[in-house]
């Protein structure tokens, strides 16, 4: 709490885009883990986002016909491939797509929802063996309102988790150690996809 007579933190504004601290809201349990990145915010904020929900805006039908360094991609397969996020979370954020533009899983094959699995599974055996996270966040933000920043082509989200990357960096610090370039991390991950011990039988 701030001393008697100060004002308290009003958080930042980014692109024009007002950025507020988690500890503004009093009603948040203190042990609420949160896992804070500001520079989000520049994407939030309407930089680089597609202008409409066309296939000619999409950034994930655009990256499979660009070299993989240049789109980030990791790994291709048959109806989806592997990709870092270009704005991650967390380092060694990737996505899981289907090559096919459609919005909702719903509306995925069987082939793409074997698939998106397959791939995601091995997503997390191949972040595992390079990076040795403790933990993942999976999801899929299914609609704009739900939180994707890209509502119109499905992909999920595959986030590496480790214990204190919410701590005082991100949260007081504002500031998101990456250890590794986006290009360092792309390779490192490709050349383990298909080294990595997998678990499947």
């Amino acid at each position: 709490m701030p001393a008697a007579g100060t004002a308290p933190f009003q958080g930042a504004v980014v692109d024009g885009v007002r950025v507020e601290l988690p500890f503004q809201h009093p009603q948040a349990p203190e042990p609420f883990g949160r896992l804070w990145t500001p520079h989000r915010m520049v994407y939030i904020g309407g930089q680089d986002k597609p202008k409409d929900a066309s296939v000619s805006q999409c950034p994930f039908c655009a990256a499979p016909g660009r070299a993989d360094e240049e789109a980030l991609v990791v790994h291709r397969g048959e109806s989806a491939y592997v990709l870092m996020n270009l704005y991650p979370y967390n380092t060694g954020h990737l996505l899981v797509c289907p090559y096919r533009h459609f919005p909702d899983w719903t509306q995925a094959t069987v082939q793409e929802r074997a698939e998106i699995g397959v791939l995601t599974a091995r997503a997390m055996e191949v972040v595992r063996h390079v990076a040795h996270p403790h933990g993942f966040n999976l999801g899929m933000n299914q609609g704009e309102v739900a939180g994707a920043g890209i509502s119109a082509h499905l992909h999920q989200h595959v986030v590496p988790r480790w214990t204190g990357d919410a701590n005082f960096m991100p949260l007081i610090g504002r500031t998101k150690p990456v250890p590794q370039l986006l290009g360092e991390q792309r390779e490192l991950l490709a050349q383990a996809w298909d080294q990595a011990p997998s678990s499947s039988h």
